[in-house]
């Protein structure tokens, strides 16, 4: 027998042993009296602050006038966003994106017609009611694309705290109640499993949609999400 399949085939039965007896091992660590149980919890709290991804598109007969453009539109916008009070840290503006534009005509060689200049820009609104303004202002400064409108809470880190303790009780409930009916009681913890938290925060706007005066207007307070989960295995006494 080759060699090299010898080795593979007592490979794979060492694994297969392997697997085997530690799953004897799981079989006996639990061979005693347990309930396993699901924590889970969902909090929510009102949205007051949001993150909004925003951009300018340009297109012109050259690519200079189309970055001259683009990078004008961002620098009125940002202007105009620390007068408004918003902290510098909170606005993030994309490197240039420079890209030509052809027409194409059926057995004809493409034809250069101009550049498209297109420039992002991402801001943290931490005053939730600036956000109708902010977004007028964009537009007019020449912003004309609205990527996405991202809700969130500030409460965020104390949120997550709780569903994760909210999950914790929802477990010890369920175990202390499945003892108490079957006449038995919880001895103690065996075993956690933890599955992390999730954010769930409503997006109002997305798709790259072209932004017109109504944008704004399209703005409603939404609920921010935050829920937790968490596997445990209770001794019985």
């Amino acid at each position: 027998m080759n060699k090299r399949l010898l080795t593979t085939m007592i490979s794979a039965s060492l694994l297969t042993l392997s697997a085997s007896h530690l799953s004897t091992l799981q079989a006996a660590e639990l061979n005693f009296a347990h309930i396993e149980t699901v924590g889970t919890s969902t909090i929510e709290t009102p949205a007051d602050m949001a993150i909004i991804s925003v951009a300018v598109s340009i297109e012109a007969a050259n690519a200079k006038s189309a970055k001259e453009q683009a990078d004008e539109a961002v620098s009125q916008f940002m202007q105009r966003l620390i007068k408004a009070g918003v902290d510098q840290k909170h606005i993030q503006s994309a490197n240039l994106q420079l890209n030509p534009v052809y027409k194409y005509e059926q057995n004809e060689p493409r034809k250069l017609m101009g550049y498209t200049a297109t420039r992002q820009m991402t801001v943290t609104v931490v005053e939730l009611n600036n956000l109708n303004t902010l977004l007028d202002s964009a537009l007019a400064d020449g912003i004309n694309q609205v990527n996405n409108i991202e809700l969130k809470s500030s409460n965020e880190a104390e949120m997550i705290l709780q569903a994760r303790q909210a999950a914790i009780k929802d477990a010890k409930q369920k175990a202390n109640s499945l003892a108490n009916g079957f006449g038995e009681q919880v001895a103690g913890v065996w075993e956690v499993r933890y599955f992390p938290t999730q954010s769930h925060q409503p997006e109002m706007y997305r798709a790259s949609m072209k932004m017109n005066a109504d944008v704004a207007q399209t703005y409603q307070q939404s609920q921010v999400t935050v829920s937790d989960r968490v596997e445990v295995i209770f001794r019985l006494k």
